[in-house]
């Protein structure tokens, strides 16, 4: 042959081999950039009547039927270098992810799954540290498994994990699972087979490079003199490895590689978060079988590469089975001990049969699926009940159902006890409703707006009665009337109201109350006009003839002592003491205004803020019952939001839950615990509202919610949701749906203009200068009418 023909031949052929060596690394690259990265977060379980074998089992059922994917299945469980949460993740090609979600959600169906970007593990100016786990003897010859043990068995392995601090250290457990060629398993079936018939095998003849030596060594205890005892022994624990390599290749065989990668500020702190990991997988150790050991990489460059890009190697394979393996690595149970596991805190139900319109209140998650949840217009007519914790998102929500009921054009009011909604809401009113808007803002001293609670409208007399007996409903929730005040309170202050009430053109206001049982002038010229002989006779014949302790001299300091807290107070005075109300109620439901009411604690203090948080609501109520006066189909909805609203309710919320929706008022009420609620009240919200919506809770709420969210949720389910996740069960065209979880959405960010123009719009059209108000005010308590 010519030598020249034949190294041309030769160097062609290199040259192929290493073209064909590129392609097949670009390949390979390809493959794993096309890898897709999954979170798995289980919720949190108690291991009560349950058993942990059965618990690793389901991962070793899991892990089995990975046997059908044909690409590498990466399980990642890791810590980034910002953060101290253990996560679980999953890796394989596209193609393969659908089914490896739906495998994992036919096992464990409350587990969440959602697509992730990748994490980081490495501190760049730190150092890291990496190991290898691989088999000590031959791969034939198993480990120990979990069936031996009675606990968790990757406890121990993700503990070293828990010990990273939140910030700069970062750590990862990789297993890069491919299933074994059946040409593996025939092959150990056959040395076995030989085994069992001869007595003895070479197995390297049969292809796995395992010498009979090897496997003396392997299951020889010792090099005792073959004495009878002794060869009996050696002989049962032949026959103990012959059973254990049997079961060994009963179950799927997957060739796995274990790595350990760490990052640390120093090598030393890198090297010991390795080592706590490491530890984790003596235990498995069998001394008659197999056992692991965990090495150094001899490149490391080239390991943390492998890594990174989540590559299968084929220098430091393991073959295991699905039962080895789950031993080694499986999804959390009740029985993992390990701290700081990122659990699926918010479990996860299939949505009901959700409404296309109406307003979108949050989106539901499930198994990957978002979908919207909206509450219709007509369903939200039976009202809506948010109860929750502080902090859990319970004003987002509000803020969020508000900014769009406003974006919609509808009329809204906001009562807020503390002022945050308030201002964030006067930032999210859409453009072009600036005149829609009235800021009712007590602390606004200089330009107060009138609300009368005594103003009523003559067409509607039952008015009257109704003001009357909201009124001494309000003046009990403040003070507890059945044993402060007593009958004798409320019979003074009704006839008080009454003679007040009988001439409505006159304009009187709670300010002329103690004037009527102080001033007789006074009292003498009403009577003179009063047109109510009941009246007239319980002041006349009763009222001003009692004497002893019932003599009106005496009980003018006890029952005008409630009134003048109100009346002497700077913020309240100039506001419920104007004779003509600035703030229409009628008008503001009818022409869909609005309306924002801060009634903060902090300024206004407890008993001021509930007091007129009460009457706004008194009077939203009113106006909204003399809708009687127009049909059905012309009465604009009107959405009330209370924040805190056991600050505000009185006996008659029964009236208002069951009634209101007729005269389409529809109420969202909101507050942080049941035990708030009065007994009567707490009935009454629960045997009314038609949707609710339950933030995280405390054990006695949870208790009381159970009835309503189970079999759904849980008790522990309620008590343990994420801030801005809630349960929802609600009326869906008209008929109450099974629970379900959703996620708060936010509103984003309010309009960029300056609000105090819409303020002043609102003071120059509701508010009267103050010098105008204490002059009116001035007036009428130094006349004697």
């Amino acid at each position: 042959m010519n030598p020249a023909l034949f190294f041309a031949g030769a160097f062609a052929v290199a040259v192929a081999a290493v073209f064909f060596a590129r392609f097949e690394n670009r390949k390979k690259m390809r493959k794993l950039l096309k890898l897709k990265l999954i979170l798995v977060r289980f919720p949190r379980a108690a291991a009560e009547n349950k058993k942990i074998e059965e618990e690793i089992g389901l991962s070793e059922q899991f892990l089995s039927g990975l046997a059908g994917i044909k690409e590498p299945v990466i399980f990642e469980v890791a810590v980034p270098y910002v953060g101290e949460e253990i996560h679980f993740y999953a890796a394989t090609n596209d193609k393969y992810m659908a089914p490896l979600v739906r495998h994992i959600q036919s096992i464990w169906p409350d587990a969440q799954v959602e697509a992730a970007e990748d994490y980081n593990i490495f501190n760049y100016s730190g150092e890291v540290s990496a190991a290898c786990v691989t088999q000590k003897n031959k791969f034939i010859f198993p480990v120990r498994t979990y069936r031996e043990f009675g606990t968790d068995t990757f406890s121990p392995i993700i503990g070293g994990l828990s010990k990273i601090n939140e910030i700069g250290e970062g750590g990862a457990i990789q297993y890069v699972i491919v299933p074994a060629a059946k040409k593996e398993k025939k092959r150990i079936s056959s040395a076995l087979k030989t085994l069992k018939k001869d007595g003895s095998i070479d197995f390297r003849a049969k292809g796995l490079n395992i010498s009979v030596s090897d496997f003396k060594r392997a299951v020889t205890v010792g090099t005792a003199a073959k004495e009878k005892n002794v060869i009996d022994k050696e002989r049962r624990i032949e026959e103990s490895a012959v059973k254990a390599i049997e079961s060994k290749i009963s179950k799927p065989l997957f060739r796995v590689n274990i790595r350990i990668v760490a990052s640390a500020p120093t090598r030393e702190v890198a090297d010991s978060i390795v080592s706590g990991v490491a530890v984790g997988f003596s235990q498995f150790g069998a001394q008659e079988l197999n056992e692991f050991r965990v090495t150094p990489p001899r490149l490391a460059r080239e390991f943390t590469h492998q890594f990174s890009f989540r590559a299968f190697s084929e220098k430091e394979v393991n073959i295991l089975n699905a039962e080895e393996l789950a031993s080694v690595f499986h999804f959390p149970t009740p029985f993992t001990a390990t701290p700081k596991i990122k659990e699926a805190r918010n479990k996860e139900v299939a949505p009901p049969n959700l409404p296309k319109d109406g307003i979108k209140i949050g989106e539901n998650r499930y198994r990957g699926t978002v979908r919207d949840v909206c509450i219709s217009r007509e369903d939200r007519r039976q009202h809506l009940y948010i109860v929750g914790q502080t902090g859990t998102g319970k004003s987002v929500f509000m803020n969020n159902v508000v900014k769009q009921d406003m974006e919609m054009g509808e009329g809204v009011c906001v009562i807020d006890p503390n002022g945050d909604l308030f201002e964030d809401i006067i930032a999210r009113i859409p453009p072009g409703r600036e005149k829609d808007a009235i800021i009712f803002d007590p602390a606004d001293m200089q330009y107060p707006f009138g609300l009368n609670v005594l103003e009523y409208n003559p067409a509607f007399p039952e008015q009257k009665t109704f003001i009357i007996n909201e009124l001494l409903g309000i003046f009990d929730t403040l003070y507890d009337l059945k044993t402060t005040g007593g009958p004798m309170f409320e019979q003074y202050t009704r006839n008080a109201l009454l003679l007040l009430m009988d001439n409505p053109q006159d304009g009187y206001t709670i300010l002329e109350i103690p004037r009527v049982l102080s001033d007789s002038k006074f009292r003498s010229y009403l009577m003179s006009k009063c047109s109510n002989a009941i009246t007239k006779d319980f002041w006349e014949k009763e009222a001003e003839k009692a004497g002893g302790e019932a003599a009106l001299a005496n009980l003018v300091p006890y029952i005008t002592s409630k009134f003048n807290t109100f009346i002497a107070n700077d913020y309240m005075r100039p506001i419920i003491a104007q004779s003509r109300s600035t703030l229409r109620f009628r008008e503001i439901m009818d022409e869909g205004k609005i309306l924002l009411v801060n009634l903060s604690k902090g300024r206004l203090g407890e008993l001021s803020s509930a007091l007129l948080g009460m009457l706004v609501i008194v009077k939203l109520t009113m106006a909204a019952f003399s809708r009687a006066d127009i049909p059905l189909e012309k009465r604009k909805d009107f959405y009330l939001y209370v924040d805190e609203f056991q600050n505000f309710t009185t006996p008659s919320i029964q009236t208002i839950l069951s009634e209101s929706r007729k005269y389409r008022l529809c109420l969202t009420v909101a507050h942080q615990f049941i035990a708030q609620l009065p007994d009567k009240i707490r009935n009454a919200v629960f045997g009314n509202v038609g949707s609710m919506v339950a933030f995280r809770v405390g054990a006695d709420d949870a208790e009381y919610l159970g009835k309503h969210f189970e079999p759904e949720f849980s008790k522990s389910d309620l008590m343990n949701v994420d801030n801005l996740n809630a349960h929802a069960k609600l009326l869906i065209n008209g008929q109450t749906s099974r629970p379900f979880n959703i996620s708060i959405l936010l509103p984003g960010a309010g309009f960029a203009r300056d609000t105090e123009k819409i303020r002043n719009i609102s003071r120059n059209t509701f508010g009267v200068p103050r010098e105008t108000a204490e002059r009116e005010i001035y007036t009428r308590l130094k006349t004697a009418r």
